[in-house]
């Protein structure tokens, strides 16, 4: 049986980082389209339960074990930011509407899903 080597810390972290930076530009981005003020204390509301979301997802989907795989970790990293960030909206009164849930799954998907299919392929393409 061959045995896999755990990622490195460098790696873990970076994976964990991008997924935050990512959803804090997602959340920025969403403010500023609405021209919201409150820059800072304003992302940071709206992120929030986009991250506690990814948290989850990370914890379900054990995805530290390979951080960087489209579907261990990007999907459920995704998934779990939507269905944990609109959920946590809705229980504290934040906004959860149609419109705003498929903005959100598809840019969400797009950033967290999207930068790991782009290393994926870079990877095969060195392989190669």
């Amino acid at each position: 049986m061959k045995s896999i080597k755990p990622p490195s810390l460098p790696l873990l972290l970076g994976a964990a980082a991008a997924d935050a930076v990512l959803i804090l530009v997602f959340a920025a981005v969403g403010r500023d389209a609405h021209q919201r003020g409150d820059i800072l204390t304003g992302v940071l509301l709206t992120a929030w339960p986009f991250l506690a979301g990814a948290a989850l997802g990370w914890l379900v989907a054990r995805a530290w074990r390979d951080p960087l795989s489209v579907r261990r970790a990007g999907l459920a990293v995704w998934l779990g930011s939507v269905a944990g960030g609109m959920a946590l909206r809705a229980v504290t009164g934040q906004t959860v509407v149609l419109p705003f849930v498929i903005v959100a799954s598809l840019s969400l998907g797009v950033l967290l899903v999207g930068y790991r299919l782009l290393l994926a392929g870079a990877r095969r393409r060195r392989r190669a």
